[in-house]
């Protein structure tokens, strides 16, 4: 079997495509020794960590949005053809219309098309528009919960005996065992107080910060500046798809108990949840939901909601509430950060949960769904 694999977000293991990718080639070139495969990269810059028994074809492509397009849509098509493979696999919603292989598709979430604030403008309605055709004349399509496998029947029109649930899991990274030197170094490099609740992900309305900025105010209020939450990743400027984040604090009050550390290395997550009492992910909508997952792989016990695909994630091991629940929210995490014996039993169950998904299992099932699409 010859997998050629869509490599666009290759170099991007800080986005949940990146890391799918990337997890799925290693563990399928570990796992099965018959099995070829070739990374189609269209980018400039050399692939990074590349498995030295697996192949990449280049395909030149210009940079930018259109180019992304006439990569999926032309580029990695042809170099399908070129390579000698027998199956084609898009690990994100970017599939190309036609495809000279039977074509698999990963389709992690159906967020750019189901929340409004992704499809306001022309162009994003008709890329929406290719990309789900494209997914229509898919041989199969690979997603990470029952909840977007049944998004897809739904709003898609896809038969359901052609889209299966093939859940993700936390890198071998994530642990909870520590190394000290380095988690004071992780410590050290992004100024962390010595008690916090984390929350680290993307910034758009959906991810729901607002809420927990909100439920932050009762936290604050009981605990005071102890405990403040630490918020990771790129802070936005604010836009269409972003509110304006300290204009918020600002006039909720929020400023001695919130502290962003901006963008946080790949390498230093595992560090970043260890070193966390709690960690808080709002969010409205998920495909999957990985920061919870590698939070809890880290054993670090975590408040999340009930909404999407999060409640397959974290299954009775996490506190989950409502996304719109501030106070309910606020309570959670102040039970996490005021009761030991409740946080280590939170820590345990999340070991526990954690521990039940695995690449490995990943990687095997995809593998029975390439078997079956060749079969026919």
């Amino acid at each position: 079997m010859h997998i050629a694999l869509n490599a666009y977000f290759w170099n991007r293991p800080d986005t949940g495509s990146g890391q799918y990718t990337r997890q799925l080639v290693y563990h399928l070139n570990r796992l099965v020794s018959d099995l070829d495969i070739t990374l189609i990269y269209p980018h400039a810059e050399e692939p990074e960590e590349v498995p030295p028994s697996v192949t990449v074809k280049r395909v030149r492509s210009r940079p930018g949005h259109l180019g992304k397009i006439w990569f999926e849509q032309v580029g990695f098509p042809r170099a399908c053809g070129e390579a000698g493979a027998n199956l084609a696999h898009v690990p994100y919603w970017g599939p190309p219309l036609q495809s000279p292989l039977p074509l698999v598709v990963t389709v992690h979430d159906l967020i750019t098309l189901r929340l409004r604030e992704y499809r306001r403008g022309i162009g994003a309605r008709l890329y929406n528009a290719l990309i789900s055709a494209g997914t229509r004349g898919a041989a199969h399509i690979l997603t990470d919960s029952d909840f977007s496998r049944e998004e897809i029947v739904r709003h898609l029109g896809i038969p359901p005996e052609q889209v299966t649930t093939v859940y993700l899991a936390a890198a071998p990274r994530y642990g909870a065992e520590s190394d000290l030197l380095l988690d004071m170094a992780v410590q050290r490099k992004y100024d962390l107080p010595d008690f916090y609740v984390l929350y680290l992900g993307g910034y758009p309305f959906h991810k729901n910060v607002l809420t927990l900025l909100e439920a932050y105010t009762f936290v604050g209020q009981a605990l005071g500046e102890e405990y403040p939450l630490v918020l990771a990743g790129k802070k936005p400027a604010p836009a269409t798809n972003f509110p304006d984040y300290d204009e918020y604090i600002e006039r909720a009050g929020l400023a001695p108990y919130v502290r962003w550390i901006g963008y946080v290395e790949e390498e230093d997550k595992p560090a970043l949840y260890r070193g966390a009492m709690a960690f808080a992910f709002p969010s409205r909508y998920e495909g999957f939901g990985l920061p919870p997952l590698e939070a809890m792989a880290c054993g670090t016990p975590v408040v999340t909601t009930k909404a999407a695909s999060l409640p397959e994630v974290v299954g009775e091991a996490a506190f989950t509430v409502a996304p719109d629940d501030a106070r309910q929210m606020g309570g959670a995490l102040i039970s996490l950060l005021i009761q030991e014996q409740f946080a280590e039993e939170m820590k345990q169950k999340a070991l526990e949960q954690a521990a039940r998904f695995s690449w490995e299992e990943t990687a095997t099932e995809t593998l029975l769904v390439y078997d079956r699409v060749l079969r026919g």
